[in-house]
Formats: structure tokens, sequence, C-alpha cells
């Protein structure tokens, strides 16, 4: 019994310690030191590795970085070509627009033909010679008169018609029963409202001269404006008349320059001053029958291009004795269509 109970004591401690060199065998496999050429290899892969693992997130980073670096500057460039070429578009359509006006300005207004402001004036004097008038201008460049045929005892008679005061009716009469050819330089306004007077002075024979739309200054005007005062005028009067104005222009208040005289010229007309002429056109200061007649009586002059206003009383009550006399005198009342 003892034999057997130290049998299985001695077969116990074998398998114990077979069981722990076991356990040391598999541990020493498990843990056995690698080669140099194993070490190296696996430093590489181990390096790799964490390359990789570093160079990734990097690469992304970088790549996220220039996407958002790159679209801002994308945007920002687009930003600032569009912002710089709009001002260059609108300066260049400024300069453009610029440049069209100064050479519309300069065609339309000849720099070398002045615009200065003269008022007709003329000096009288008491031989019944033609008097001496401005001679700043040559005013014959532009087709402008003063005078008629001073050769001959010729004279022209005229007369403006701003506005009707009740009188170119009984001048009318007075003129057709003296036989007389007169001319008439009217404005807008009054052939608006004197179409049967306007309509007379046609069927009779005399002439209708262009007297402006409106009666202003002729030199504050631009080109354009010139033209519409005197073509527009023309425009409305063939209209309503039916029939062309006649061809002679006599500028409002006697205003005129270079330029506006050439305007008229290229218009088609010529204009017609006066060298004789005086205060008449004042309704509530008029000088009476005798002065008017008077004033005719002592400046007549061969050539003569006689100024009255037909809205005076005075004119109108002297006129008959005037054409009498001057008749007398053996004087011939020519049409400016006779004008040499």
């Amino acid at each position: 019994m003892k034999k057997q109970m130290k049998f299985k004591i001695l077969i116990f401690c074998i398998g114990i310690i077979f069981f722990t060199n076991c356990t040391n065998i598999s541990t020493n496999v498990e843990q056995k030191p690698l080669s140099k050429s194993q070490e190296s290899i696996q430093v590489v892969e181990n390096q790799e590795t964490k390359d990789q693992e570093i160079e990734t997130p990097k690469v992304e980073d970088q790549k996220v970085q220039d996407q958002e670096a790159e679209t801002p500057k994308a945007e920002d460039k687009k930003v600032q070509d569009q912002k710089a070429e709009t001002p260059k578009v609108e300066d260049q359509k400024n300069q453009d627009q610029a440049q069209k006006t100064e050479n519309q300005q300069s065609k339309n207004q000849d720099s070398t033909i002045s615009n200065e402001q003269k008022s007709w004036w003329f000096k009288r004097n008491k031989e019944h010679l033609p008097p001496g008038a401005q001679q700043e201008i040559n005013i014959t460049d532009f087709d402008t008169y003063y005078l008629g045929n001073t050769k001959e005892k010729v004279l022209y008679l005229t007369f403006d018609e701003g506005y009707e005061n009740g009188y170119t009716s009984r001048i009318l009469d007075i003129l057709k029963e003296n036989e007389v050819q007169a001319a008439f330089f009217v404005t807008q306004p009054y052939v608006e409202q004197n179409q049967e007077l306007v309509q007379r002075m046609i069927e009779e024979g005399h002439v209708v001269g262009n007297h402006s739309i409106t009666h202003p200054n002729l030199t504050t005007l631009s080109d354009e404006e010139v033209i519409h005062e005197i073509q527009g005028l023309a425009t409305y009067y063939e209209e309503v008349m039916g029939h062309p104005i006649d061809p002679f222009f006599r500028p409002p208040s006697g205003f005129y320059s270079q330029r506006t005289l050439k305007l008229t010229q290229e218009a088609g007309y010529k204009t017609i001053f006066w060298s004789m002429a005086y205060k008449d056109w004042v309704v509530d200061d008029q000088p009476g029958k005798e002065a008017a007649y008077q004033h005719v009586l002592e400046n007549h002059h061969s050539g003569a291009i006689i100024l009255l206003h037909a809205i005076s009383k005075s004119n109108t009550e002297a006129l008959d004795e005037i054409l009498k006399e001057l008749k007398q005198q053996s004087y011939q009342f020519k049409s400016l269509y006779d004008l040499p």
C-alpha cells in the first residue's frame, strides 16, 4: 500500500515536471529573438507603416488646404478682374461719349467763326446819301444787306410783325391803293393768330419774310437752336399757309454775329438789316403822325431799306402821305427779290 502511494506521488511529480518544461519551451519559442536581417526588415516595415500613417493625413490635409487656398484666390481673381474691367469699360464709354460730344460740337460750331454779339447800327446823314454802318464784319460774305441798289432812286419798304396791334389791315389797304410792294417779317405766333392777314399779304404780292419762331437773341443759342428758330417757322408757315415762306430773314432786335449770319446763309436765306429806322415800336409812346412823316422825308436815300413797325399808330397814320411824297420825288419801290 505504501509502495503504491509512493509510486503515485512519483508519477504526479514527473507529470508536474513535464508540464512545466512544456510551458517553458512554448514561451521560448514565441519569444525567440529575431535575427539582424529580420530585425532590419521589421524596422523598415514598421517605419513604412508609420510613414503611411503620417503622410496620408498630410497629403489629404495639403490637398484640402490647397483647394481651400485656390478657391478663394480664383474667386478673388474673378472679382478683381470684374472690378477692374467694370471701371475700364465705364471709363471707355465715358471717353467715347465725351469724344463724340466734342466732335459734334466741333462739327456744329466752326471755331474759326466768331460768335461775338453785335447789334446792328448805322449812321444817318442830312445829304440823303447812303449811311455808313458797322464795318467789323464784312456782311456781304454772308448774303447780308442793309442797302439795295444805291445807283438808282429805288427804295425797299419793310415792316416787322412780332404781333398784331390792329393796324396791318389798314397798312395793306394803303399799299394797295398806292401800288407799292413791301416785305413783312413775321414770327410764328403772328402767323398762328393772323392767317387771314398773312394770306392777304401773299395774294397782294408782298414778300413774307422769316423773323424766327419766338424772336430770341440768336447769338445766345446753339447752332441747332438757331436753325430750329429759322427752319421751324418755315416748316410751320408752309404747313398752314400752303406756300413756302420767302427766303429773307431779319435777325430779331438786330442782334447777330458771324456765326448766326453764316448759319442763316447756310439755311438758304438772305439776311436783311436796314438803313432807315427810328423808335416807333413803343405802342404807349408813339411820336405822332408828323414825326413819322418827317423821319422818312429827312432820311430817305437811294437804295434805302426802310424798317417800320406795323404796330405803330404813327406809321400807319403817316404812311399814305409818305408813299405819295416819295413817288413825287421819283422814287420807285422795289421788292427784296430785286436786291442786287
